[in-house]
């Protein structure tokens, strides 16, 4: 079996808990990528256009530092990839986490959280920030999807 990590950000708690709940349902460890600098309900505000997430999305350059590291990438076949979809797509964090490691030959999975949005160019902007890993076309899951759902879904890329 597959060695997995649940790597997810999470601005306001639902990605969180379905991240937590795919690790207890797949026996996964869980990592939480957490923003150097953390995000403000103002610099969430989509609304406005000088909000810190919206500058961020603009700007496809945009890499916000993180400030939590996966201790041991190298022991990880399958890495899941939470996130609340940011225009369509992963929030810039996402892509500065991509950035950070080596996927070479790992399966990487993401998966997004929203009311109504899918995982937009996700996996292709993910592919191409992780050339040499095999990066899957993901799911997008709503906040009260159950463990036994995601265990489901998860197992089939263990």
């Amino acid at each position: 079996m597959s060695k997995a990590l649940v790597a997810y950000f999470s601005a306001g708690g639902t990605t969180k808990a379905v991240a937590g709940k795919m690790a207890q349902g797949i026996g996964a460890d869980l990592h939480e990528i957490v923003p150097k600098i953390p995000y403000t309900r103002a610099d969430l505000n989509w609304m406005n256009k000088s909000s810190r997430s919206s500058v961020e999305m603009n700007n496809r350059a945009s890499r916000p530092e993180i400030a939590s590291r996966v201790a041991d990438m190298a022991q990880y076949d399958v890495v899941f990839v939470g996130f609340p979809v940011w225009w369509y797509r992963e929030p810039s964090i996402i892509d500065t986490f991509m950035e950070l490691y080596d996927f070479a030959g790992k399966k990487v999975v993401p998966f997004c959280t929203s009311g109504g949005s899918g995982l937009g160019d996700s996996a292709q902007n993910m592919q191409a920030l992780a050339k040499d890993a095999k990066v899957a076309q993901g799911e997008r899951f709503g906040a009260r999807t159950s463990e036994k759902e995601l265990s489901l879904w998860a197992s089939r890329w263990l």
